[in-house]
């Protein structure tokens, strides 16, 4: 976290607490579960294999901090009161405590037990001067955020993305490239090692 965000997060209690909200991958797995359809805190224990009572706490954890919103009370099983939560969208603009940290723990939890074949991977490297990482990564939030903007298809699947852009252990070695000869590293490309 910068220290400007730091300052942001001593001077705002309630930003503080949003952050602190974040800071569970269960949580952050709960806002994905309830941002198209509204779900129970049964519905999600079982969804999620996590005890009810643990649940309920991440569910009042969320609610409290704006990120869930409860909807109408409904009729369950045998009668039982129900209340659905759905998410309320505010975590798309709060900054994360630990941040990449806390998201890749997430998206490894959201994937395991897929099939290889439903996740679809690129693996790129790039060496890129200052601007073009910043057009990089303003390009993919725009796009990212055009998607979102256009809401759930009604006839769609649920699809997750994560993306990461980071320091690759890759420096640049001394150049030893003939004159008229410019040299064309292997850039990466779609799931190699390599890459």
């Amino acid at each position: 976290m910068s220290e400007q965000t730091d300052d942001a997060v001593r001077d705002d209690p309630e930003l503080e607490a949003r952050m602190r909200a974040l800071s569970s991958p269960v949580r952050l797995r709960v806002l994905r579960l309830c941002a198209f359809d509204a779900r129970t805190n049964k519905e999600l224990a079982e969804l999620l294999g996590v005890n009810p009572g643990t649940m309920l706490h991440h569910v009042r954890t969320l609610v409290a901090t704006g990120f869930l919103a409860a909807e109408d009370e409904r009729s369950g099983a045998q009668g039982a009161r129900e209340v659905p939560y759905r998410a309320t969208g505010l975590s798309w603009r709060t900054p994360l405590l630990g941040g990449s940290r806390v998201l890749v723990e997430t998206f490894l939890q959201q994937i395991e037990g897929l099939d290889p074949d439903e996740v679809d991977t690129t693996w790129l490297g790039l060496r890129l001067n200052a601007e073009h990482k910043q057009e990089l990564k303003r390009r993919l939030h725009e796009l990212a955020q055009e998607f979102k903007d256009r809401g759930p298809d009604a006839d769609g699947e649920s699809l997750s993305l994560f993306t990461a852009l980071h320091a690759d252990r890759n420096p640049q070695s001394s150049p030893t490239v003939k004159t008229g000869e410019p040299s064309q590293p292997d850039a990466g490309g779609r799931g190699g090692p390599e890459s």
